[in-house]
């Protein structure tokens, strides 16, 4: 839409000035119009610079978006406990708390990423939001627990069983996860792919319904899978099966602030899942055709590409991560429960927006920063205000790069 500015001159009647042309028009009575009969008349002059512009016209928009924000947060900040001296006296008076909070938010922010993953590539390859995926990792963790107790693995087992458990669980929870993601593509997808929008949006969310009663059904399987316990909707006790050594403490620092191996552990295997993720997407063959298809469907298939197998292998990679970061979230918290993949989507998909849909390493970085408010939130606003105070971020940021922290601002064509 153009901006048009109107001065009023003592030879012309107004001025107006076109952003997209940079010329100045002359409003101006005239005997003879373009050979018809007198009237007021637009004569383009010269061009006009931005800097004849006045900047308070040009930075309104942006200088009262800025004090919308500034008095919103001033207003309703104290009510969701955003007292600033108070927080920097806390700070100032225990760091160690600060330190530890940090910690527990890049671990959470860090399995938030995993799965973020998953909505950020399906977005990128056919822009489609899969509301599916947190369910779906979800039914990973379910998964995980029934092989723990086909095992009969329980809290305390020894290492030397325990990891071996552990791996047969994570590449069948994986492959699970992978298997049910493409057959999920195949049939409430791909037939939609060439519909509007809204339909593969509304199928999404129908699979998303579909994958929640499974999982508690599944939690009512106690004749099968004793695990399961005796109600089905009652959260599921994991097995504790990750040590706790405190590594600072194991190395002869002193300090209140606690980061045992069960820490490092989730945040290696996380940080190695998005890394062998990122390095496969740039540097292998089927990563380029990812990106090729992600860039122009139409053209990929020019190129020789299969789009199809290409999208089922989108599918099948954010599955395998959703199956991983089940079965770490349940080593992790020892707690499951089937509405678990609704708040975990809902701050994934979060993540992947706030670092720009579509871009891997801005899901990364969404989900760290994710979890490092959260967790930040929790010790020094009030956890009740922490999703208030996460979302509040998010439209902040949105508000100013609308594509995301590292995604691009592309405007659509029509």
């Amino acid at each position: 839409m153009s901006v048009v500015i109107l001065s009023i001159t003592d030879r012309s009647l107004g001025r107006i000035h076109t952003k997209e042309t940079g010329f100045l028009l002359d409003l101006r009575f005239r005997s003879s119009c373009f050979g018809k009969k007198p009237g007021f008349c637009l004569a383009p002059q010269f061009p006009i610079t931005d800097y004849q512009i006045p900047k308070i016209m040009k930075n309104g928009p942006s200088i009262l978006l800025y004090l919308g924000v500034a008095y919103i947060v001033l207003l309703l900040g104290p009510i969701a406990g955003f007292d600033l001296p108070k927080i920097l006296g806390e700070i100032a008076s225990s760091p160690e708390v600060l330190i530890q909070q940090l910690l527990v938010g890049l671990v959470n922010g860090a399995l938030i990423a995993i799965i973020a993953l998953g909505y950020t590539m399906v977005y990128g390859i056919i822009e489609l939001i899969n509301f599916a995926h947190g369910d779906l990792y979800m039914l990973g963790a379910f998964a995980s627990l029934t092989v723990f107790g086909a095992f009969g693995i329980q809290d305390g087992a020894p290492l030397g069983i325990a990891i071996p458990v552990m791996l047969v669980a994570l590449v069948i929870c994986s492959a699970f996860c992978a298997g049910l993601n493409i057959v999920v593509e195949k049939y409430a997808y791909r037939p939609l792919r060439n519909a509007p929008r809204l339909a593969p949006l509304i199928s999404a969310i129908g699979v998303s319904f579909i994958f929640q009663n499974m999982g508690l059904f599944w939690g009512g399987l106690k004749a099968f899978i004793p695990v399961m316990g005796s109600n089905s909707a009652a959260p599921k006790s994991f097995p504790d099966l990750l040590p706790r050594v405190d590594i600072l403490k194991a190395l002869g620092i002193q300090t209140s602030i606690v980061f045992t191996t069960k820490d490092l552990i989730v945040l290696v295997v996380a940080v190695v899942l998005m890394v062998l993720l990122h390095v496969f997407v740039q540097y292998t063959r089927l990563g380029k055709a990812m990106r090729a298809t992600a860039q122009s469907r139409d053209a990929a298939k020019i190129m020789g590409i299969n789009v199809d197998q290409i999208i089922a292998l989108t599918f099948l990679i954010g599955g395998a991560l959703a199956g991983s970061a089940g079965i770490l979230v349940g080593l992790y918290n020892n707690t499951i429960v089937f509405t678990m993949g609704f708040t975990a989507g809902l701050r994934a998909f979060t993540a992947a927006v706030l670092g720009g849909i579509g871009n891997i390493v801005g899901a990364m970085l969404g989900g760290v920063l994710i979890g490092l408010l959260s967790s930040l939130s929790d010790q020094y606003l009030s956890s009740r205000w922490t999703n208030a105070w996460v979302f509040g971020v998010l439209v902040v940021i949105l508000a100013f790069r609308p594509g995301g922290l590292l995604g691009e601002n592309v405007q659509e064509k029509v």
